[in-house]
């Protein structure tokens, strides 16, 4: 135990954050500059999301440092921190790290990056999507900065009828008693603020609609029409913003007025109120690896056999279990369970081997690294484990065999309680007792 103490507190989960700094070519992107850097660039951008704790991403820093040198003056090489600005994450669709975005004549559809990892395979890749961008304003087929798109309509303009118009008729059916967020702007036609508002605010309901596909929402109310509505929820000025999610009070929404401000805080909105991730059943090798490998954190559970539970014991583990996923829903973690006995390679590389049941660990596929749950299997123990895990405390330990073990094929469990073997009947009849007492004598 004394070496596992002495173990970097942080070695499932890298707390430092940022691989870029002020000396390096590379622009460091957040949810405050994205808008003005990027989307109103007349640039071409190649632009890295990534994760600290992402070992795949500690190995191309040096490469798009690189990169970006070579480029100055010609392509912007820049870098979000996905893990900490999860909204710029969401809003771009990130599922994995790193992952490159190349920002050019659409800065609203930004395509996705396919070459080589190298600093020449990344300078060739730029080259080539530039002269693909000054063909196209040699042929016409583009106009000016993405801000001049958004206000003089555009490309990323929008459609005006995302946004949906709103009254005293629908606004309760609609908004009040929809299953989706909203986000509602109470405008008056006079109002100047107001309509340099307008062409980001069709902008984003189009991103919005298209990213959460429609579970996020933005309407329009004409308060000086639809006056009821307004002295109903205390509109004083224009335009003013609220936020409506079902069975919670109206909040205010106190962000910036461009489209990427608008669009992130709905993004952030939709991963609130998005379900939490799915629990599996380890019954092969895809299902362990891909989640282990998808994810930042995978949360494995050994549930004790299902003769010792039943199907009621073994229901109330995986109900603890899904209300810490939907708790850490924002977390880009697996979650996953098997029963004792079932996968013995993969208790014996976690160091549980078959005893302690209810189990759990937390593994780090990306460096082979694994923390065990110490206290109970409840809804406070995991609880205070996972909060450990999340701010980068908890002792660790290396996944034997320095690999994901071997994972065997089951069949997954029925919902049912389980059944001893059932005994075969052996049939004495044409049996001699007689002979059987000889023969013990």
């Amino acid at each position: 135990m004394g070496m596992l103490q002495g173990v970097v507190v942080s070695a499932l989960i890298l707390t430092v954050r940022g691989f870029y700094t002020a000396s390096d070519d590379v622009v460091e992107l957040n949810p405050s500059n994205f808008n003005k850097q990027v989307l109103q660039s007349d640039s071409l951008w190649l632009i890295e999301f990534y994760a600290p704790w992402c070992g795949h991403c500690q190995r191309l820093t040096p490469d798009w440092k690189k990169a970006a040198t070579a480029l100055k003056g010609v392509v912007k090489i820049g870098a979000v921190d996905a893990d900490q600005h999860k909204s710029l994450g969401s809003q771009y669709g990130i599922r994995g790290f790193p992952t490159i975005k190349v920002f050019g004549a659409n800065k609203n559809k930004p395509e996705e990056y396919q070459g080589g990892r190298t600093s020449e395979a990344i300078v060739e890749g730029a080259m080539t999507a530039l002269r693909s961008l000054v063909k196209d304003r040699l042929s016409g087929r583009t106009g000016g900065s993405g801000h001049s798109k958004q206000s003089g309509g555009g490309g990323g303009a929008g459609d005006k009828k995302d946004v949906v118009e709103l009254t005293d008729d629908n606004f309760d059916r609609l908004v009040l008693n929809g299953d989706e967020v909203w986000m509602v702007e109470f405008f008056a036609p006079w109002c100047g603020h107001c309509k340099r508002l307008e062409p980001e605010w069709t902008a984003a309901a189009t991103e919005v609609k298209d990213q959460t596909k429609g579970k996020v929402k933005l309407g329009a109310v004409d308060a000086t029409v639809h006056q009821g509505l307004a002295s109903r929820f205390g509109i004083r000025g224009f335009p003013t913003i609220k936020i409506f999610s079902k069975g919670e009070d109206p909040e205010d929404y106190e962000g910036g007025r461009t489209r990427a401000d608008i669009v992130a805080r709905a993004m952030d909105l939709f991963s609130a109120n998005a379900p939490p991730p799915e629990l599996h059943e380890i019954i092969d090798q895809d299902i362990f690896k891909n989640t282990c490998d998808d994810s930042q954190l995978c949360i494995v559970a050994v549930l004790p056999h299902i003769l010792d539970t039943g199907a009621s014991g073994r229901n109330g583990y995986l109900d603890v279990m899904r209300k810490m996923a939907e708790k850490y829903k924002k977390k880009t973690w697996g979650w996953l369970w098997t029963e004792a006995g079932a996968q013995m390679e993969l208790e014996s590389s976690l160091g549980i081997g078959g005893f302690g049941y209810p189990a759990m660990a937390a593994i780090n596929a990306r460096k082979m690294k694994f923390s065990l749950l110490k206290g109970s299997f409840g809804e406070t123990g995991i609880h205070e484990f996972l909060r450990e895990l999340s701010v980068g405390r908890g002792s660790t330990a290396s996944v034997g065999g320095g690999a994901l073990p071997k994972i065997h094929t089951v069949e997954a469990w029925d919902g049912k309680d389980g059944q001893l073997p059932v005994e075969e009947d052996i049939d004495l009849s044409d049996v001699d007792l007689d002979d059987l007492e000889k023969d013990e004598l």
